[in-house]
């Protein structure tokens, strides 16, 4: 595929985002014009926003004022904040982000080599508890997980920080220069701040890095299994190659061509899928601003955050599509 062929797949994949984004705001039984008036407004004053609103001409001319104003960064004003919504996700994301990237990390630098463990140890006791541990990452609801670890590190062991971020007395220190806190806390030079953010972020971050862990482990052990099973493989050992190189130099870099794929859709999945995490912990990210959005009705602030989420998940495609034809040539 070209540049040309790229860039227009590209802006077909947005447009389809767009629309799912425009309908679904249309077809919840949510009246905009009455969520902005509220429900003693007059009929008059009713129609008067709709009509400022643009909700009285046919869909197709409401989808492309929506479209304009989307590309112009204009997402509405959120009712529950009264300030523009693209300004809420910028002051939100950075955290859904802090604690996502955080959770990936973890997930990478365990599930990976557990998956080749396993697939080494194929049908042995080790394989058994890798396989045992993702089918609990992927059976327990990760809200359990989370209320139950709050029982048990925080309020009975103090191992780790309660809810939120950071505490309320380093809360209006620390200038949000970037707005991810252990970036800001360190750039600050608050060794106890920083301390405290981490002691927050470990017990979420872990969750996360759990759930995320459970697949790729098994994605990296299905593909270390295909690559162990190669004639490749087989040639190396003939050749009196030490089995640590076999699998490290040979086996696992063949595997970690489609397991690109499989880290970034997880990370994108961390992104938009940390909602209850963050109820949870009453992490003050993306996630949580949607649900209170949802709540109140606020349907500019929830299809804003839909649209980053799903603008998150294409850029996150892509990327893993470019990493790929970097990795294997045979693609290019």
């Amino acid at each position: 595929m070209g540049l040309g062929g790229f860039v227009l797949s590209l802006a077909l994949t947005y447009l389809g985002l767009l629309a799912v984004t425009f309908f679904i705001g249309r077809v919840v039984p949510v009246d905009p014009a009455l969520a902005v008036v509220g429900d003693r407004a007059s009929e008059e004053q009713i129609a008067r926003v709709r009509e400022e609103m643009g909700l009285n001409q046919p869909l197709p001319r409401q989808f492309l004022l929506y479209v304009s104003k989307v590309v112009q960064g204009d997402l509405g004003v959120s009712l529950l904040t009264s300030r523009p919504v693209l300004d809420d996700i910028a002051r939100t994301f950075p955290a859904t982000l802090e604690l996502a990237s955080a959770g990936i990390l973890i997930g990478v630098l365990l599930g990976v080599p557990l998956g080749v463990w396993a697939a080494v140890r194929r049908g042995r006791f080790a394989d058994q508890l890798v396989r045992v541990m993702g089918l609990i990452g992927y059976s327990v609801p990760i809200f359990w997980l989370g209320l139950m670890g709050l029982v048990l590190f925080y309020a009975r062991l103090g191992w780790v920080a309660g809810p939120g971020r950071i505490d309320i007395a380093f809360e209006y220190s620390i200038a949000p220069v970037t707005r991810l806190m252990l970036v800001d806390t360190a750039l600050a030079g608050d060794l106890p701040a920083f301390c405290n953010a981490l002691a927050h972020l470990a017990l979420p971050a872990a969750l996360l890095g759990y759930f995320s862990l459970a697949y790729i482990s098994r994605m990296t052990r299905s593909f270390m299994l295909k690559e162990l099973g190669s004639e490749y493989i087989i040639a190396a050992r003939a050749k009196g190659l030490s089995e640590s190189r076999i699998i490290w130099r040979h086996a696992l870099r063949n595997a970690a061509v489609p397991l690109v794929t499989v880290i970034a859709l997880s990370y994108a999945g961390l992104l938009e899928g940390s909602v209850l995490t963050e109820t949870v912990f009453a992490w003050p990210g993306l996630g949580l601003y949607i649900t209170n959005s949802l709540q109140n009705a606020d349907m500019n602030a929830v299809l804003g955050g839909t649209l980053v989420v799903g603008s998150v998940f294409i850029a996150l495609n892509q990327l893993s599509d470019l990493l790929y034809r970097m990795l294997d040539p045979r693609t290019r």
